[in-house]
């Protein structure tokens, strides 16, 4: 089984590593603008992109770093990461956001992590081949699939936002993880919270693999979360461009 994980909104919940970042590189004003002119359709991720690289220039990755680790996260991010590598599954991560900041999740235990990538020269332009956008995100996942020998029908996505519709319209199980109107009703589930292993825990409900056992480093007392099947779920998260 491949799980595919969405980071803006969903393994960030509640912002994204263009908004961290910019409080690291600057420009924080001019980033909520792009985010929200992407949110509305007024451009695209490629336009975003360029935007972006206009105000930051290459990113230096000591400052990329900071940025990382000052960014809130899911709990038991890692513990979901091994238990899918226990059953000898996979698990990804693909965002249209840089690639310099989503692949510190591999230290977290994902097996794969692809994103958007920039110029590493100011001078240079950006290249839209490499600039993922929504529709990317299915291709990706079938390559995956191709690659490890997986089967189509045996895809959980886990998202947040429109940038993941595509992928969700696609995968057997999906699961809209703080989701917006986009992803609630094309979603096999809804979770709103703040541990991802409860949003993995009703993932696999709806497959035919067992319950995982409640991982160790679990604490008690963990912040109110709800969860629904086949309806409305609150809508928490509308970061961009995810």
């Amino acid at each position: 089984m491949l799980h595919v994980f969405d980071m803006d909104g969903t393994l960030l919940p509640g912002t994204s590593a263009t908004r961290q970042m910019a409080k690291v590189l600057g420009h924080a004003p001019d980033i909520d603008a792009l985010e929200r002119d992407f949110a509305a359709g007024r451009i695209d991720t490629r336009q975003f992109a360029r935007s972006m690289f206009r105000l930051w220039g290459p990113m230096d990755p000591g400052q990329v770093r900071v940025a990382f680790d000052a960014s809130p996260k899911m709990r038991r991010i890692r513990e979901v990461a091994a238990d899918i590598r226990a059953r000898g599954h996979r698990s990804a991560v693909i965002t249209m956001s840089p690639l310099c900041f989503a692949d510190y999740f591999r230290e977290l235990g994902f097996d794969e992590v692809h994103g958007s990538v920039f110029p590493h020269s100011p001078e240079a332009d950006i290249d839209i081949g490499v600039i993922l956008r929504p529709d990317d995100k299915p291709l990706l996942t079938s390559a995956m699939c191709v690659r490890h020998g997986i089967g189509p029908n045996r895809v959980v996505a886990y998202g947040d936002s429109l940038s993941d519709r595509y992928l969700f319209e696609v995968a057997p199980v999906s699961v809209a993880v703080n989701g917006d109107a986009h992803v609630r009703s094309l979603a096999s589930v809804g979770y709103v919270g703040r541990d991802l292993w409860e949003a993995y825990e009703l993932a696999l409900s709806w497959s035919t693999l067992p319950k995982p056992a409640m991982p160790l480093s679990a604490a008690d007392g963990l912040a109110p979360s709800r969860s629904t099947r086949g309806g409305p779920v609150p809508a928490r998260s509308t970061v961009a461009p995810a």
